[in-house]
């Protein structure tokens, strides 16, 4: 998954933000997210029926799912009803913080050109452009992009995550 943004600039950023990639668990993570965001909030639902709808590998959903109810984004429910729910309502979620969950607290800090030496006592030549570009739209952008905010659009494209059925909001 890349970020949209990455397209639209020009110039010395060009070849160095085709580095800023989320990983599967980020892709993952958004389309069971999605599954259930577009069902009416507090719904429960089986992880194997939300790996289904969402077209994801159930195991792997599994792990990521348990990142994201130690995040506080999704609560599993083990009584009667068991499976998960999102924790808050999808206008309340952002973006930036499902990643963060996913990918780490450092994935903001990470080198533009995806280097293990960027360090703050030897730093790349982009650093603190890539530092500025970082704080100002990146993380402003997922800050401001709520789960509601991705229903939308995806109700708009279903083919971007797998099997989609009708939006609930």
């Amino acid at each position: 998954m890349r970020f949209g943004i990455a397209r639209g600039l020009k110039g010395s950023f060009d070849s160095g933000l085709d580095q800023l990639k989320l990983g599967r668990e980020s892709a993952y993570a958004t389309a069971g997210l999605l599954v259930l965001a577009k069902r009416p909030w507090g719904t429960v639902m089986l992880l194997r029926d939300i790996a289904h709808v969402a077209g994801v590998s159930q195991n792997f959903l599994a792990k990521i799912f348990q990142k994201l109810a130690r995040g506080g984004i999704v609560t599993s429910s083990r009584g009667a009803v068991r499976g998960y729910f999102l924790a808050r309502r999808p206008k309340e979620i952002t973006a930036k913080e499902i990643f963060l969950v996913v990918e780490g607290s450092d994935l903001f800090d990470r080198c533009i050109f995806g280097s293990d030496r960027c360090v703050d006592s030897k730093l790349c030549p982009m650093h603190f452009r890539w530092q500025k570009v970082r704080e100002r739209l990146i993380a402003a952008l997922m800050e401001r992009t709520t789960l509601a905010d991705l229903v939308r659009d995806a109700a708009k494209r279903p083919s971007l995550h797998g099997k989609f059925d009708a939006v609930v909001t």
